[in-house]
């Protein structure tokens, strides 16, 4: 069993930074990958980064490249998520999955079975 806890959200005017931390606890193995979504009131749930643990290797939503950075912390297996240039559109809910990540599966639309509670993240105009 893998726990998640998201911390780092909060309220941030338009043009600023805010950082993520996703804390995991529990097993977690080399074949996992690690994602970030976020859901904003009346949206569906939608995919903004992920990172698969093996290699690092890194995956953006279109409307975030650029802006955020996803990371890792290999000795606490902590995820990050540094947000900059923020938007109003970037207010929403933000989650973070974890599960194991087959060869070849698109980390985007996987259904990850390990959820954290969300942070809120509020951009103001």
């Amino acid at each position: 069993q893998v726990q998640l806890v998201e911390s780092g959200g909060g309220l941030v005017q338009a043009g600023g930074s805010l950082r993520l931390s996703c804390a995991t606890s529990g097993r977690t193995f080399s074949t996992y990958a690690m994602g970030w979504f976020r859901q904003a009131p009346g949206k569906e749930r939608e995919f903004v980064a992920g990172i698969r643990l093996r290699d690092s290797i890194t995956y953006y939503a279109d409307s975030v490249k650029g802006r955020y950075t996803i990371s890792r912390d290999n000795a606490k297996i902590t995820v990050y998520l540094q947000m900059n240039s923020l938007k109003p559109e970037d207010t929403a809910v933000y989650y973070c999955a974890a599960d194991h990540i087959p060869p070849g599966a698109n980390m985007a639309t996987y259904e990850y079975n390990y959820w954290g509670q969300g942070t809120q993240v509020t951009v103001s105009s």
